[in-house]
């Protein structure tokens, strides 16, 4: 099997579309991946790193004057026959776009070539990309039931995020809790806003850690890297609260009795995987207004609650989790709902669809 996959411009495209790869890999012998990307942004880097080869083009993101549109027109049609150059020379079974405008060139060159096409819709409110591009997929893969009603419905089926199936993996393990300093006995709050954090919350952070210091709870809060030497000189580590710079997402998670979180695609489909009980406070700064919709889609089925930034402050969102750690019916109750949004299965599924679209080919 010989696929093309286009991710970047995020992590929350970058993250799912590796782990598929990387099932991919180990389920089908001899099967090949080459991811397409901006040569300038993270997955430049990020994508080799996992081993994949990498093509880049030169592509930028669709805003700012006329003339920037213009240029990004221009740029989008000498992508396009670079992405058909390279259909040309690895023959592949089939594309698999994860959103964003570097998916657009990748799909039409796909498109011409009439080479298979899935999409991968991570939130549950779609992107304008995916949205424009779905006329031309076979398939298309969503992580919500809203997205039933914004792809055509023929197409189009609920099977989840890949990097659920890799949270699902995660187990249980108190070593974790002891390499930073924590109690595996004693129950644990986890609250992280991302690999590199978020100021804003930061800043009402700082009080509300203090409201939590001497319960009978852990709390370990993560700063993000660039923000920590800042942050520990106002509100260091001290009783039972615990600040550090970063963790490894799910690994710790998982430990935890209860998360607080962004609401991106990953770390709703990776929490959702997991079960976890979690409180909410999704970025106002993504397009389209995506994180919010995330934690409203648990929220209205008592999986989450959902604090928006706007609201946040020390003395709500202490009060918040201090309510859910002393509640563990509400904690139960939350995470049997999380997990029927959850598809730990969901890499095998989307490779057994990827098959189905494929037919025989795919054994060539």
């Amino acid at each position: 099997m010989r696929i093309i996959m286009a991710a970047g411009g995020t992590g929350g495209h970058i993250y799912p579309a590796t782990a598929l790869a990387d099932a991919i890999k180990k389920e089908i012998n001899d099967s090949e991946v080459i991811f397409v990307g901006s040569s300038t942004r993270m997955e430049s880097t990020e994508i080799p790193k996992c081993g994949y080869k990498f093509v880049g083009l030169n592509m930028g993101a669709v805003s700012g004057s006329i003339i920037k549109k213009i240029q990004m027109i221009l740029a989008m049609g000498s992508a396009t026959s670079q992405c058909i150059q390279l259909m040309k020379e690895f023959r592949p079974d089939a594309v698999v776009g994860f959103g964003n405008y570097l998916s657009v060139p990748v799909v039409l060159a796909a498109a011409k070539m009439k080479v298979k096409i899935m999409l991968h819709e991570q939130n549950s409110y779609a992107g304008k990309a995916n949205r424009f591009l779905a006329r031309f997929a076979d398939a298309v893969v969503g992580c919500y039931n809203e997205n039933l009603n914004e792809f055509p419905k023929e197409k189009t089926r609920i099977l989840g995020n890949p990097r659920a199936s890799v949270a699902a993996q995660v187990k249980k393990n108190p070593e974790v809790l002891k390499e930073l300093g924590l109690d595996p006995h004693k129950p644990l709050v986890v609250i992280v806003m991302g690999s590199l954090g978020s100021q804003s919350v930061n800043k009402v952070m700082k009080e509300a850690l203090k409201k939590l210091l001497g319960k009978d709870y852990q709390v370990l809060y993560v700063t993000g890297k660039n923000n920590y030497d800042e942050f520990i000189k106002e509100c260091p580590s001290e009783k039972n609260v615990f600040v550090t710079p970063y963790i490894q997402g799910a690994e710790v998670m998982k430990q935890a009795d209860l998360c607080v979180v962004r609401g991106g695609a990953t770390t709703a489909a990776e929490i959702t995987a997991m079960g976890m009980p979690s409180i909410m406070i999704p970025s106002p700064y993504v397009p389209n207004n995506h994180q919010v919709k995330n934690a409203q889609a648990l929220e209205k089925i008592n999986a989450s609650i959902m604090i928006e930034e706007k609201d946040l402050t020390a003395d709500l969102i202490a009060d918040k989790i201090d309510c859910c750690m002393k509640d563990a019916l509400l904690r139960e109750t939350m995470s049997v709902n999380t997990k029927k949004l959850g598809f730990p299965n969901a890499s095998d599924d989307i490779i057994s669809w990827l098959k189905e679209l494929m037919g025989d080919s795919w054994k060539n």
